[in-house]
C-alpha cells in the first residue's frame, strides 16, 4: 500500500490516517472483552468510579440525578452510577466496548461519539459527570488535523454548557506530564469552571490518583476543592501538597488578563504655567496666573 503513494507527505498521512480514533487501537473486539472480563481491572475501574461518585458530591436527598459517563467503556464505571441510584449517558469513541457494554445490558443509555468534537446535549440538563482515565486522550495528535487545543476547547465548552448551574464534573486522568495537566486545567477555565485537581495518596507511587474536580459556575464557598486521601486513608494534610505540583486550584477569575496600569500624569503647577505661556505665544486668551493655579480642588465644597 505504502508503495503507491508518491511523496513522503502522502506516506505521513495514510500512517496518521491508520491511527484515528486510538482507542479502536488499545480496545478493539478482542481487547475490551479482555478488558471487561479481567477481575482486577473490574475492581479497580469500581473504585475509581466511587470515589468520582464521592468528589461529585450530589445532595443526599434520595433523588435520582441525570450523569454523564464521559469515556464509559463497556459499562463498569455505569454501573456504580447506577448502584447508587442515578440515571445516567455513557459515551465513548470505541464502538468495540459499547458492544460489549451492549451485551452486559447496562442501564444506562449509550452513544458513540468523540468527545473531542463536543458533547451534542441540551442546556443545563445534567446534574453530574464523570469520567476515568479518558480526558487525557484529548492531549493526543492521531490524525493530521487533530488539534488537542481546539478539542480541549470543544470539549471544555460544549460540557460547560450541558451542565446545571452549580454541578460538578470529576475526571480521573493519567497526564503524561506537568504540562499536560496544565493544559487540561487551562482549557476547563477558559470554558468557566472553577475548581482544581486532587490528589489521592500524593506520595505512593503505586496508589497515587488525580481527579480533576470542576464545579460549573462562579465560584463560591461550595466550589472549594476537597482535599485528597492521604496515606492512612485520611485526608491528606496541607504541608503534603503545598509547595509542589500536587493540587491546584482554577477560578474563573483567573480567565482575565491583568489591566495595564494607567500612565499617571504628573501636572503640577511648573506644567501648568508652562502651557499657559505656549498658550499667550499662540494668541489664545488665557486666565491670568494666580496663587490658586494648578491648586488641587477638595472632592467637596
Amino acid at each position: 500500500m505504502l508503495g503507491f503513494l508518491a511523496t513522503e507527505k502522502e506516506r505521513e498521512r495514510w500512517v496518521q490516517d491508520q491511527s484515528y480514533k486510538h482507542p479502536q487501537i488499545f480496545y478493539n473486539d478482542t481487547e475490551a472483552r479482555k478488558y471487561t472480563s479481567s477481575s482486577r481491572i473490574v475492581d479497580i475501574q469500581a473504585k475509581l468510579s466511587e470515589r468520582a461518585l464521592e468528589l461529585l458530591a450530589l445532595p443526599e436527598d434520595g433523588v435520582p440525578r441525570f450523569l454523564l459517563d464521559i469515556g464509559c467503556g463497556s459499562g463498569l464505571s455505569g454501573e456504580t452510577l447506577s448502584e447508587n441510584g442515578h440515571q445516567w449517558i455513557g459515551l465513548d469513541i470505541s464502538q468495540s466496548m459499547l458492544s460489549v457494554a451492549l451485551e452486559r445490558e447496562v442501564e444506562g443509555d449509550l452513544l458513540l461519539t468523540d468527545m473531542g468534537q463536543g458533547l451534542a446535549m441540551r442546556t443545563g440538563v445534567i446534574d453530574g459527570a464523570i469520567s476515568i482515565s479518558a480526558v487525557q486522550w484529548l492531549c493526543n495528535a492521531d490524525k493530521s488535523c487533530h488539534n488537542p487545543r481546539l478539542r480541549l476547547k470543544a470539549f471544555f465548552g460544549s460540557l460547560y454548557r450541558c451542565l446545571a448551574r452549580g454541578a460538578k464534573a470529576v475526571f480521573q486522568m493519567y497526564p503524561e506530564s506537568l504540562a499536560q495537566r496544565e493544559l487540561i486545567l487551562g482549557f476547563a477555565m477558559r470554558a468557566g469552571f472553577a475548581g482544581g485537581v486532587v490528589v489521592d495518596y500524593p506520595h505512593s507511587s503505586k496508589s497515587r490518583k488525580e481527579y480533576l474536580v470542576l464545579t460549573c459556575g462562579p465560584p463560591s464557598v461550595s466550589t472549594t476543592v476537597p482535599t485528597g486521601k492521604g496515606e492512612e486513608g485520611g485526608s491528606s494534610s496541607d504541608d503534603e501538597s503545598s509547595g509542589d505540583e500536587d493540587n491546584h486550584t482554577v477560578s474563573i477569575s483567573d480567565r482575565h488578563r491583568p489591566r495595564k496600569k494607567m500612565k499617571v500624569s504628573k501636572k503640577d503647577r511648573k506644567w501648568v504655567l508652562k502651557k499657559k505661556e505656549q498658550m499667550r505665544k499662540k494668541g489664545n486668551i488665557v486666565p491670568p496666573d494666580t496663587k490658586y493655579t494648578a491648586r488641587k480642588r477638595k472632592t467637596r465644597f
